[in-house]
C-alpha cells in the first residue's frame, strides 16, 4: 500500500509509515494541483494538513485512493461529498489541537488586557511608558464565549478559573451542560450587551460570516475587547477597524483573518490590535499529536480496515461499508440540510427506515444523520465517531424504528426532529445505486437534489412568483441549475427549491425576500 504525504507533517508521523510493514510512503510537499493530479492515481492513502487542496478533480483521477487523512480538524480543503461518492474514507484528528488553540485564546486575552506586545515593543525602543500601557484586570470581568464546542469549552473552563463571569451562546447548549461548565446560557444579544471580553469559537457559515459587524458592535459595551481564534471572515474587518478608531472597541486580538496572509491592513496596523499569524494550533506538541494520530489512522485503515475519526464513514468492516456508503452519504446530506434550517435547540431525533435499508445495520446511518445535523453548529468538533455522544451530552434523545415495507420507494430514510418550537420531517432515498435525493420536506414532496448551493424559498402559490424569482436571480447573474416547486394546495403555502451554480450573495437574498408573496428565503450549502 502506497501513502503520499503532500504537506509538512511532523517527522514522527512519517516515521510511523516508514516503520509499518506493508506501507510504502513518499513525502512530496508543495505539489501544484496539476502535479498532484498526475501522481495521485498511484496512491492508496493521502496524508495532508491545510495546504493541499483535495478537490473533486483530484478525487476523480485518484483511481486507487482509499483514505484521506487530515493532520488536524479543519477539512475545508477536502471535497468530502466527492470523496464519499467514490467510497473514499475521509479522516481527521479531532482534539489534537483543542487545548493548544484554547491556550492561545487565553494568552491573547491576557496580552490584550495588559497591553503586553505594545509595552514590549516600546521597551525595545528604549522607552519607559508605564502610564500609556496601563491595562485592566480580567478578574470579575464578564467573558462572552460565542460557540461552546471543544475549544470554547476549554476556554470557558480556564476563564472560570481566573474568576471571570462567563456567559456562553451556543444554539445546542443545554442548561445542564452550562451548569456543569460553570457558565450562563445567553443569547447573542446578551453576549454583545453585557460582555467586557468577547471570544469567538464558531465555524464559518452563512449565519456566522461577518457576525462581528457595525450593527452588532453598536450593541456592545463601550470599551469591549474582542478575541478571534476561530475563522477570519467571522469579523467584518473594516467595521472593527472603525470601532477601534472611534474608541467603541478598546482593542482586539486576532489570530485569523478574512484573507491569509492579510498584509498590512488598516485593522492590523492599529496599535490597539494584537495579531498572530494563525498560530492557534502551532505548538510542537499539537503538531506531533496530530501527525502521529493521522499516520496511525491511515496505516490501520489500509492494513486492517479499521476506521477511526472518519467524517464520512462509521467504524464498520470494509464489506459492510461498501453497501452502507450511499446511505451514509444520503443521511449526512439530509442532516446537513436540516441543520442549516433549524434555528433553535433540538430535543429529539427519531429515525425511521423502511424497505431494503431496514435490513441493514442502522446505527451507522443514524450516526451519519446526527453528524450532518450537528455540523453546521459544531463543525469540526463532531464526526462519525462522536456524534451520538455529542447528541447525548446536549440532551438530544435519539431513537430508531424499522419498517419492513417501503413507502413507494425500495428504501426510504425518514427523520423527525423535534425542536423547542416545532417538529421537522424529512425523507430521503437513493435514485439508482448512489444518487441521493430528498423526497419530502415537511408537507412538501418532490425530487430535491441535495448538492452544492441551494435556496429554500417559502411563499404563497400565486401567479408570477416563480417568474419573479427567476428574473431577480437572472438580473444578479445567478444561474439556476435545478428547480423544484411544491405546494400544499392551490393558492396555499408553497416551496421553491433551487440549485444554483454559484452562491447567492446577501444583496440578491434581500431582493428575493422583498418580493411579493415570498415569506422567507434560506441559503443552504451541502
Amino acid at each position: 500500500m502506497k501513502v503520499l504525504v503532500s504537506d509538512n507533517l511532523s517527522e514522527l508521523g512519517v516515521q510511523i509509515f516508514q516503520e509499518s510493514e506493508g506501507i510504502e510512503v513518499d513525502v512530496k510537499v508543495g505539489l501544484s494541483p496539476e502535479e498532484l493530479k498526475q501522481i495521485i492515481g498511484e496512491y492508496h492513502g493521502l496524508a495532508v494538513r491545510g495546504a493541499t487542496k483535495v478537490t473533486a478533480d483530484v478525487i476523480a483521477v485518484a483511481s486507487n485512493l482509499k483514505v484521506i487523512g487530515r493532520a488536524g480538524t479543519g477539512l475545508d480543503n477536502v471535497d468530502i461529498p466527492a470523496a464519499s461518492k467514490r467510497g473514499i474514507v475521509v479522516m481527521n484528528t479531532p482534539g489534537g489541537n483543542t487545548v493548544t488553540t484554547a491556550e492561545h485564546t487565553i494568552s491573547m486575552m491576557m496580552a490584550l488586557a495588559r497591553n503586553i506586545p505594545q509595552a514590549c515593543a516600546s521597551m525595545k525602543q528604549a522607552k519607559w511608558e508605564k502610564k500609556k500601557y496601563s491595562g485592566t484586570e480580567i478578574f470579575n470581568k464578564t467573558l462572552g464565549v460565542v460557540g461552546l464546542g471543544k475549544i470554547g469549552s476549554v476556554v470557558a473552563n480556564r476563564a472560570v478559573g481566573f474568576g471571570m463571569k462567563v456567559m456562553a451562546y451556543d444554539p445546542f447548549l443545554s442548561e445542564d451542560q452550562a451548569k456543569q461548565l460553570g457558565v450562563r446560557c445567553a443569547s447573542l444579544d446578551e453576549i454583545f450587551k453585557e460582555s467586557d471580553f468577547i471570544t469567538l469559537h464558531v465555524p464559518l457559515t452563512d449565519d456566522t460570516r461577518t457576525l462581528i459587524n457595525a450593527k452588532n458592535i453598536a450593541k456592545m459595551k463601550n470599551g469591549v475587547r474582542i478575541i478571534n481564534c476561530s475563522r477570519g471572515p467571522v469579523i467584518n474587518e473594516e467595521d472593527l477597524a472603525d470601532a477601534i478608531e472611534s474608541g467603541k472597541v478598546a482593542g482586539a486580538a486576532l489570530d485569523v483573518y478574512a484573507v491569509e496572509p492579510p498584509g498590512l491592513s488598516r485593522l492590523i496596523s492599529q496599535d490597539k490590535v494584537i495579531c498572530t499569524p494563525h498560530l492557534g494550533a502551532s505548538t510542537k506538541e499539537a503538531q506531533e499529536n496530530v501527525a502521529i494520530a493521522v499516520a496511525n489512522q491511515i496505516r490501520d485503515f489500509l492494513l486492517t480496515g479499521t476506521i477511526r475519526n472518519a467524517v464520512n464513514a462509521p467504524a464498520v468492516s470494509g464489506e459492510a461499508l461498501e453497501t452502507l456508503m450511499p446511505y451514509l452519504d444520503l443521511a449526512q446530506r439530509l442532516g446537513l440540510f436540516l441543520g442549516q434550517t433549524i434555528q433553535t435547540g433540538i430535543k429529539s431525533v427519531e429515525a425511521q427506515y423502511s424497505g431494503a435499508v431496514a435490513e441493514m445495520e442502522l446505527k451507522p446511518i443514524t450516526t451519519s444523520f446526527l453528524t450532518g445535523l450537528l455540523t453546521p453548529i459544531m463543525m469540526d468538533d463532531v464526526n462519525q465517531v462522536n456524534a451520538p455522544m455529542v447528541a447525548q451530552e446536549r440532551g438530544i434523545v435519539v431513537s430508531e424504528t424499522r419498517i419492513s415495507k417501503g413507502e413507494n420507494f425500495l428504501s426510504l430514510l425518514r427523520f423527525k426532529v423535534l425542536t423547542e418550537r416545532r417538529e421537522y420531517l424529512i425523507d430521503g432515498t437513493l435514485f439508482g445505486k448512489s444518487e441521493p435525493r430528498m423526497v419530502r420536506y415537511g408537507a412538501f414532496r418532490g425530487e430535491f437534489d441535495l448538492s452544492g448551493h441551494l435556496l429554500l424559498i417559502h411563499g404563497v402559490d400565486k401567479p408570477g412568483v416563480i417568474g419573479k424569482v427567476g428574473a431577480t436571480l437572472g438580473a444578479k447573474g445567478v444561474n439556476i441549475s435545478h428547480f423544484q416547486f411544491a405546494r400544499k394546495e392551490q393558492g396555499g403555502e408553497a416551496l421553491l427549491f433551487l440549485n444554483t451554480d454559484t452562491k447567492v450573495d446577501d444583496e440578491s437574498l434581500q431582493a428575493l425576500e422583498a418580493l411579493e408573496n415570498v415569506s422567507s428565503v434560506r441559503r443552504v450549502t451541502i
